[in-house]
Parts: structure tokens; sequence; C-alpha cells
């Protein structure tokens, strides 16, 4: 199989400037533009999701010739897309999708109510995620579903667990390219389990619902039927990307080594960058680190920190303006993290600004090593593209419970990419995912300060100030109707702009911190 073998020189980006930073037709609105082009269309394409019966591995289609940000689209565009790319730079990663069928109706069991659906205990290849998906995204799940998993090789089964049920909210708007373009399925939140080899699972609907007519006391109660076919998705993150070598041992690549410690990076623990050597790219992870190239070598596993000195002069800031802008973060980039760039659709889509941030919760539970996050990440990866259909990750960032910042969205992370993670208010907005759930749970003040951190500078970027209001026009949601102008803070919590739990109470009222303390850092 063919691939690209590319040499990083150095720091600087003039190596990968032979790839195009945003699509032929239009390039990413760049910080402080104010015409900024609208934002370019991407083709629609298939969704990836579970056939009827489906234990699938990674083996991407032939891509698409002409669609994608490659290299010397002249010679390289007809030669990746005549054959897949294959890397073992990319871990592999699997789902398996099964088809959930009729339980036994216990004993117990509410007269007229839906049947109970699920799998009873059964083994199944090694697995760390679970989700349950339908058919229908505009379908809701009115009632409950509930793992129990086993722990890879051994007897132990764990406590049943809850499974976030209502998720639409973190998806594309309605109406766009994204949405209707693609065969998109309903899903519940993922669930991190860890590394196991059996499962259990129910969906119980909610309680029949009484009538309301207050002459139909006689009248039976109205069942509440389930999403038509659902299936539960187990999910393989793969294997970790490959440790960098150890020093004094041979070196075959150019990489930031990304480390993964329980406990906050620094600026000045932030590894160097390694020595020029050659490696191996597909079109799609050249192109996806081709967008940072100013920011980092190609190749770079992760973006360093600057100084807020360091920062503003990297900045292109139009003439008089004030450099309200915080310093950069540590970021550990999609190669960082390992996401198989053959999952995603090729092209990057993107919006005009970032006028501001929504804060979510993943929901995939707190049961986590900050050396797991990138697991979680391919895995929730994994989980949006493939069983819920949608072009990529949904979030333009994450961050752990340590502290830890990742690329989400692939795209840029100064640039203005286009998120699916708040209906309604995708456009002109980023999206920032805290690793975890904090309805009940208190966020860790490192994962706090990270979003401050990023948030200051990110919006910065676009002439945010953290602590102001903005006003949005809504795409749709169970809060604001299509059209609707609201005002908010440049820093919200999802349920600012829909009517749902995330990013989980305890988590919502640390924002007010965070918008303080991002405000700081941009020196206002």
């Amino acid at each position: 199989m063919r691939a690209l073998l590319v040499t990083s020189i150095g720091a600087t980006c003039a190596a990968a400037l032979t790839l195009p930073l945003a699509a032929p037709a239009s390039s990413a609105p760049a910080p402080h533009s104010a015409s900024a082009p609208p934002p370019p269309a991407f083709p629609a394409s298939p969704g990836a999701g579970p056939p009827s019966v489906r234990a699938e591995a990674t083996k991407p289609e032939a891509p698409t010739p002409g669609t994608a940000h490659i290299i010397t689209p002249e010679t390289y565009a007809a030669e990746s897309a005549a054959e897949p790319a294959e890397s073992a730079a990319e871990p592999a990663g699997s789902t398996q999708s099964l088809p959930l069928a009729p339980l036994a109706a216990p004993s117990n069991r509410v007269a007229g109510a839906a049947a109970v659906q699920g799998l009873p205990q059964r083994d199944a290849r090694p697995f760390s995620l679970v989700g349950v998906v339908w058919d229908d995204a505009e379908a809701e799940l009115h009632g409950t579903v509930q793992v129990r998993t086993r722990a890879t090789g051994t007897t132990r089964w764990s406590e049943w667990q809850d499974v976030e049920t209502h998720n639409a909210d973190h998806a594309a708007d309605l109406g766009s390219a994204e949405r209707e373009g693609r065969t998109v399925r309903g899903s519940t939140a993922p669930l991190w389990v860890g590394d196991s080899d059996g499962v259990e699972v129910r969906v119980r609907p909610e309680a029949p619902r009484a009538p309301e007519a207050p002459d139909s006391q006689d009248r039976a109660a109205t069942p509440v039927p389930l999403p038509e076919g659902m299936r539960l998705e187990l999910v393989d993150p793969g294997e970790d990307p490959a440790p960098e070598p150890a020093r004094g041992a041979p070196v075959t690549r150019t990489a930031v080594p990304a480390s993964f410690a329980d406990t906050p990076p620094t600026a000045a623990s932030a590894p160097a960058f390694a020595s020029s050597v050659p490696e191996v790219f597909t079109a799609e992870s050249a192109a996806a680190s081709a967008v940072n190239a100013e920011l980092a070598p190609l190749g770079a596993t992760v973006i360093p920190a600057l100084t807020q000195a360091e920062t503003i002069e990297s900045v292109n800031l139009a003439p008089g303006a004030k450099p309200y802008i915080g310093p950069r973060p540590r970021i550990v980039t999609r190669k960082g993290w390992g996401a198989d760039e053959r999952l995603r659709e090729r092209n990057f889509a993107y919006t005009k600004s970032v006028k501001a941030a929504f804060v979510h919760h993943s929901a995939t539970g707190n049961n986590y090593t900050c050396k797991q996050a990138p697991s979680v990440l391919r895995s929730i990866y994994r989980y949006h593209v493939k069983s819920s259909g949608w072009r990529d990750f949904g979030y333009n960032f994450a961050v752990d419970k340590c502290g830890n910042i990742y690329e989400g969205r692939a795209g840029g992370v100064t640039k203005a990419v286009l998120g699916a993670h708040t209906l309604g208010f995708n456009s002109n907005t980023m999206g920032i995912a805290v690793l975890g759930s904090y309805a009940s749970t208190n966020p860790p003040a490192a994962a706090v300060t990270a979003v401050s951190k990023l948030t200051a500078w990110k919006l910065g970027l676009f002439g945010g100030n953290p602590k102001g209001k903005v006003s949005l026009v809504s795409g749709g949601s169970n809060k604001y109707k299509k059209g609707v102008t609201v005002k908010m803070n440049v820093i919200s919590g999802h349920r600012d702009g829909f009517a749902t739990e995330c990013p989980g109470a305890r988590l919502y009222k640390k924002l007010g911190t965070a918008r303080t303390s991002s405000a700081k850092l941009q020196g206002r």
C-alpha cells in the first residue's frame, strides 16, 4: 500500500505547506477577520454505522478522488484514492454491533407497558465502551438503559450501571449537511466500562402514560414505545500510539511525545521537539496534522505551551488591537491520542468565527485514569462516527480530570472548526467536553483550570471576552426555536442552549470560576 513519506524540518512549517490547509474551494476563516467567508459545504456521504449484523474492524472504503485536503493533489490524490491507506501508526480498534431483543417479562411488569429489550449475559470480543443506538435520529428513548460488564479474563461482573439516554442534544444542527447528508442514528451517551469481554444490557421503557382527557378514566394507559432498531455497540479503542523510543535508541519518526501523567502538565515539563527524521503518513493523517503546521512540526503529538508574550507575538493582530489573548496551553494533538484519521470524513468543515464556548461533560463516567484518556477519546470518536453516523468527533476540544487538553474535531486548533456538540448552536461556537460525569460529582480543579486556559487562548484569538455576553442565532433546539436570537454568556454550559442536564450540575456551578480565571489570563 502506498503511503506518503514526509520529512519534518525542525520546527518550521515549510515542509508541510504542500498540504492545503482547507478545502480547495475555501479556506478556514482566520481570527480577527471581519469579512471571513461562509463555511464551505462538505459533500454528503453515507453513514458508517452498523448494518443488520456487524462485528466490524477498521477497514476504510477507497476515498473519493478530489474531495480531500491532500498533499500535492495532482500527484498523490489519484494514488491514495486507488488504494486504501494503511498505517501502523493509527491504532486499529473495532465495533461490535448487537441487535437487542425482547427479554422475558418480569413478574412485576406494569400492565400495558412495552416489553423490556436487551441482551442476556453473553461473551464478546474485548471492548471498553458501550452505548445503544437506534434507526431514527429524531426518535427519543423514553426509558432507562442499564449495562453490566465482565472484566476481561475474569469471572467478575460489575454492578448495573446507568447509561445516559438523553443524548440528542449533542449533535449536528437540524438541516445541516452533516445531519441531512448522512445516515445519522439516535444514540445514548457512550459509557466507559474499561477492558471487558462479557456484557448484559436491559432497556426499560417508561411506565404507560395515563389518558389526559377527564372523561377517559376507563381507557387504558398508552404504552411508551421504545425506538425501533436498537443495537448495543461495544467499542474497542485499539492500542495506544507507540511510545517514543528511549533516549539512545534508534529514532524512526518525528513526533513530540504525548505524556498522560496523572498530574497536570506544565510548560517547563513539556517535552521538546524530537530531531528531524522521516515518518510515514497517510493523506488523511498528514492533512489532520498540516492544519496545525504553524504551531508544531508535521506529525507532532503535542502542541507546546507558550508564554503570553510568545502567544501574542505569534498572532497577527490588527493594527491598534488590544492583545487580550491568554497564553497558548499545551494541547495533545489527534495524533497524540491516536485518532484513526481514516474513520472521519476527509474534508474539514468551518464556521465563520468562534464567539462562544459551550462546556459539556462527556457523561462517560469517572472510572478512568488520565493515562486511559486517549483510549476514552478513541472510543468516543469511533462511537460518534461508526455508531452514530457523525462525520467526526463531535467536540472541538476535550479535557481530562488531570487537566490535559486534547484536540477534538479535525481542522486546526486555531481555526473556527464546525462541531457537533450543542444542537442549535454549533455555528460560530466551540464545544469543550470534560471527560466524566458531573451531575453529582465535583469536577477536579485541574479540569476547571484547563477550561479557563483553553478559553482564554482560543476565545482571545477571535476577540472574545470570557466574562462577556454574546448574541447567537438558534438553529433550532428544544429550548429556542430556529431563528431566535439568544443572548448568552461567552462561556456557557450546554444547558444554556438546550434543555439538558449537561454539563452536570456540579460542573455548571464552576463556570463562573472558569470565566473569571479565563478573563484574568487574557489580562482583563
